[in-house]
């Protein structure tokens, strides 16, 4: 029987999916080879000394773990497939109340004021994805669904499906002057860092809309308010920052352009998690090669 560390705000759900198979769900990682375990409270806990030989992180994204103080030396696995639709889904809330008006239309019910507004349409509208992964790939076939152009931008700028066109991020600012929508779903690594700055900021269209769900380091916030303040950029709806929660008085929060959520585009069920750590827990115990690993060196 293999013990495993739960290392997650609700680790009673976790137990309890767990409890059904043939587990020991510990609550202490001194105690337990595998852990199963959100990366801000596993990264505690190597902190204090301890270390699995697997840890099975209940997210998509590990930058907590690829601080320079912790270990390296151990098998470190994400969560992927699960996220896509959910980040599409809130990509695409946001898009279409913007574009059908429905909070201005909830207001007008309050004041029992009929009036319609004109709209536009997604359709002919370019999506541009910073990022071709599962993630982008699930937005991307949402956005051909509404008949967008769909473009991507990547390290290598390989080809993927169902992307019209990939380019690589050398070519980042050609990719940006085409976005009527900009999505960036990018992990939070060194090459990434403000890659979103004033300068790349500079190439949208003036009517753009700019989401950010991956990572806060990607996009410079000084530079985002200067853009917006100045008319070079219509909308950003923001769901991932350097530092959360978001301090009181940023100007973020009363921005009129600006949509702040927080960190909810995609969390994580307990059971399709589960469902997925325990084929990879099968793969651990014969020996074979666990799925979604983790290049430290990449940083995904």
């Amino acid at each position: 029987m293999t013990a495993i560390a739960l290392l997650t705000q609700d680790p009673n759900a976790y137990h309890a999916l767990l409890g059904q198979s043939d587990i020991e769900a510990s609550a202490s990682p001194a105690e337990a080879e595998v852990w199963l375990a959100e990366p801000a409270l596993a990264a505690e806990a190597l902190r204090q000394g301890y270390k699995p030989r697997w840890l099975a992180s209940t997210y998509a994204g590990v930058d907590p773990l690829m601080a320079t103080d912790l270990p390296r030396d151990y098998q470190l696995t994400n969560i992927r497939g699960l996220f896509g639709p959910l980040m599409a889904q809130y990509v695409f809330a946001h898009l279409l109340s913007q574009l059908r008006h429905l909070p201005r239309y909830a207001a007008q019910q309050q004041q029992t004021l009929w009036q319609p507004h004109p709209y536009g349409t997604l359709e002919g509208q370019t999506l541009v994805l910073l990022g071709t992964g599962d993630i982008a790939q699930h937005i991307a076939r949402a956005a051909k669904g509404f008949g967008m152009a769909v473009l991507g931008v990547s390290r290598s700028g390989a080809d993927v499906a169902p992307f019209d066109r990939v380019y690589p991020v050398t070519q980042l600012h050609q990719a940006l002057a085409q976005a009527q929508v900009l999505v960036s779903v990018l992990p939070a690594t060194g090459d990434t860092h403000h890659l979103l700055n004033s300068e790349a900021l500079a190439c949208l269209p003036k009517d753009a809309t700019l989401f950010n769900v991956g990572r806060g380091n990607v996009l410079d916030l000084d530079a985002l308010l200067m853009a917006l303040d100045s008319g070079q950029l219509a909308q950003a709806v923001l769901d991932v920052f350097e530092q959360e929660p978001v301090s009181a008085d940023s100007p973020l929060w009363q921005h009129p352009q600006v949509t702040l959520t927080p960190h909810i585009a995609a969390t994580s069920f307990p059971e399709q998690v589960v469902s997925q750590f325990a084929d990879n827990l099968a793969r651990y115990r014969r020996g074979d090669d666990l799925q979604h690993r983790i290049d430290f060196q990449r940083g995904y």
